[in-house]
């Protein structure tokens, strides 16, 4: 909208188009405090028609006038209509509800959707923002659905629904925050609702999960169900608490997971993956469905039926939904042989990395280390010299080890590092010491775990350690040079982008299990 150029001005056409009779949340009433309603007539009626003929202008707007950085802090993240189209189409397939419930409404449009598909169903809308909450009042206003709604203007999570007569209907896009943004509180919350339902969490699950956890406690048998997300929880350990729940008591109905190539949201690098689900009833089987564009969905209604025994023993989902090569007879799992871990997080790369900053530190404190996949991808085969290397400030957790020399310039370092916040980070308030980066001994092999190509796999020859940019594979038995030499040269031509998780946009991300999860041949078969 052209004529919008800022939040202020969302806020005051919003306003308009709601009406004076609209009650606010104090949350609303907070964020238009001092903004009156627009007085432009021509303003406010295009935008009326344009609601009127199926478009979300406001919407749109404040994803053009807000920043998707902060945005996505807060997982608001818009879906396309060929999305929306065929949840809500596989929804009418399932009856119709007595109620509509979106979990993360935003400006309505799932909300809207199912309005038009379900006329008779009372809406509600969640959603935590107060400006996307006043866009989704006004959208409501304009199409005369106002009086069937309840809009709740808080978290999802401590939202409360009455009691009703007839089944609900739960749809949405739950939005998606990573952990780390997560306070412990809500983490502590996600934990103990989990296990009321007897299902371990761990709290690195995203917000995404939260919410479907939510709607199982605010779910009744015979509610049923359809949410778009990331498909990460697909294969990580934190997504096994979802794939519990779908297989017990939330009832998992049909699985289409979007290749990365489709690239399901215009403003987040995400793959995407439908749930439908109807709670406390699980069917014989899983339906599931790779799908390659968007024009595909076909309204969620075909797909291979998958044994819920063979769903449920499966360590990764993403091979359900699309299964890779048969194993060759002989071949065991990297993990069996080698354990993979991530490299060391420093908590403040600009502080730990050494540089100007650190000239007068000993060179006993600084340890050479592979800080950027370029180190690996440049390498070639063989990581042989760790001279191009940059250092990492690897400090003792006691410091009286270190001489009286080089304690004085650790201290001086110190106090510096300080003043730059380096003892606030998360990581440093939970190590042992703050200071302590605490880098793992050298590895034999390393890899890359992120890049839009296969992982890069080197012989570690040179005793670098690493950071969290790269993974090392450790030997479970001692294993000899020619033989870790012939493990790396097998991964390198053997191992392609499928064996990881690959993002929209064709960035593929390779998890220590999932490299542990790689087939190899047995050591004695690697040597010839």
């Amino acid at each position: 909208m052209r004529n919008i150029t800022n939040e202020r001005e969302l806020i005051a056409l919003a306003l308009a188009l709601i009406g004076s009779t609209t009650k606010l949340s104090s949350e609303e009433r907070q964020t238009r405090k001092g903004i009156r309603p627009t007085k432009s007539e021509r303003l406010i009626e295009a935008t009326r028609k344009a609601i009127q003929a199926g478009d979300d202008p406001l919407g749109q707007a404040f994803a053009e006038i807000r920043p998707s950085e902060i945005r996505r802090e807060k997982g608001a993240t818009y879906t396309p209509a060929p999305i929306i189209t065929s949840m809500t189409t596989w929804a009418a397939a399932e009856g119709a509800p007595a109620r509509v419930v979106d979990a993360g409404a935003g400006s309505g449009r799932f909300l809207i959707a199912a309005a038009r598909l379900f006329p008779k169903a009372k809406l509600i809308g969640v959603e935590f923002d107060p400006l996307a909450a006043m866009l989704l009042r006004a959208n409501l206003a304009v199409l005369g659905l106002a009086k069937r709604a309840t809009i709740i203007v808080g978290d999802y999570r401590q939202a409360e629904l009455p009691r009703i007569k007839g089944k609900t209907l739960f749809i949405g896009n739950p939005p998606y925050v990573r952990h780390h943004l997560i306070n412990e509180a809500d983490k502590n919350w996600f934990a103990d609702a989990a296990a009321s339902f007897g299902v371990r969490a761990s709290k690195l699950a995203g917000l995404h999960i939260h919410f479907f956890v939510r709607t199982m406690q605010l779910a009744r048998p015979g509610d049923f169900g359809v949410f778009i997300t990331s498909a990460e929880w697909l294969d990580v350990n934190y997504g096994a608490t979802l794939r519990q729940l779908l297989a017990d008591g939330l009832g998992g109905v049909a699985l289409h997971v979007l290749e990365p190539s489709v690239m399901p949201f215009a403003d987040a690098t995400t793959t995407g993956a439908i749930t439908c689900f109807r709670v406390g009833e699980r069917p014989d089987n899983l339906c599931v469905r790779s799908v390659e564009s968007l024009d595909r969905l076909n309204g969620l209604s075909t797909g291979t039926m998958v044994s819920w025994d063979t769903v449920s023993n499966a360590k990764r989902w993403s091979t359900i939904v699309k299964p890779g090569p048969a194993v060759p007879p002989g071949y065991i799992e990297l993990g069996e042989i080698c354990r993979v871990h991530r490299g060391q997080v420093t908590g403040n790369n600009s502080v730990w990395i050494a540089g100007e900053h650190t000239k007068g530190l000993p060179e006993e404190v600084l340890t050479p280390t592979v800080t950027k996949a370029r180190d690996l991808l440049s390498a070639g085969e063989r990581l042989s010299d760790h001279q191009q290397l940059r250092r990492v400030v690897d400090l003792p957790t006691d410091l009286e080890q270190l001489d009286d020399a080089a304690l004085s310039e650790v201290k001086k370092f110190l106090r510096w590092a300080k003043q730059q916040g380096a003892d606030q980070s998360y990581i440093a308030r939970h190590r042992r010491a703050w200071w302590s980066v605490g880098l793992k001994d050298p590895a034999p092999l390393l890899c890359t775990y992120m890049a839009r190509r296969p992982p890069a796999f080197v012989r570690n020859l040179c005793d670098a350690r690493h950071i969290n940019i790269a993974h090392g594979l450790y030997p479970r038995e001692t294993m000899d040079d020619i033989t870790l030499d012939a493990l790396a040269a097998w991964l390198r031509d053997n191992v392609g982008v499928e064996s990881g998780r690959t993002y929209a946009g064709g960035l593929t991300k390779f998890e220590p299990k999932e490299i542990e999860r790689i087939w190899v041949p047995r050591p004695d078969q690697l040597v010839v």
